[in-house]
């Protein structure tokens, strides 16, 4: 049981984080045209919901001229929110294999880090993209607060629930 563990289902904890991956590069394949129109059309997708939620009652020119103030704080938000989910991904497998502390965050750190900067380096060669240094800083701002995240749940996790059931299990 311990061979299936060890060598087969560790290994496997890191395909979310290769799905995850996967599609922030489709993501930046996307031509400027074809990522414009999705996040378009997310942002407006928010709005109306807002709308309704909060039956404000606006009309389509209203919409369309909060869509236009807040499309780029959405795109934004997606940037920091996709690097998140990275970090998320890579770093509960880490945490897994016992890479914790101050190595659970530089090593988190520094390959979404890495894979923000070829992220943007590839978006270089798409038509109509352009890399950006500030969306490498965003992209990492994501990641790390996606691994900080995890080091607080994992200690959490680990200091309420799971010592205390195994102290429990010592007393028995």
């Amino acid at each position: 049981m311990k061979f299936l563990i060890n060598f087969l289902l560790k290994p496997m904890s890191f395909i979310p984080a290769i799905l995850v991956m996967l599609t922030i590069y489709s993501f930046s394949a996307q031509t400027s045209m074809e990522s414009s129109k999705i996040s378009s059309g997310f942002t407006v997708k928010i709005v109306k919901t807002a709308d309704k939620i909060l039956d404000i009652r606006m009309t389509t020119e209203q919409i369309n001229r909060v869509v236009e103030r807040i499309h780029h704080f959405v795109r934004k938000l997606a940037h920091f929110s996709e690097y998140f989910l990275l970090a998320v991904c890579v770093a509960l497998p880490l945490y897994v294999y016992g890479i914790r502390g101050i190595w659970l965050i530089l090593t988190g750190s520094i390959f979404c880090f890495g894979f923000a900067a070829f992220d943007e380096m590839h978006q270089l060669f798409v038509n109509g993209r352009s890399g950006q240094i500030k969306d490498v800083i965003l992209d990492s701002s994501g990641a790390l607060t996606g691994i900080i995240s995890v080091r607080i749940f994992g200690y959490i996790f680990r200091k309420c629930i799971f010592e205390p059931i195994l102290n429990r299990a010592k007393k028995i």
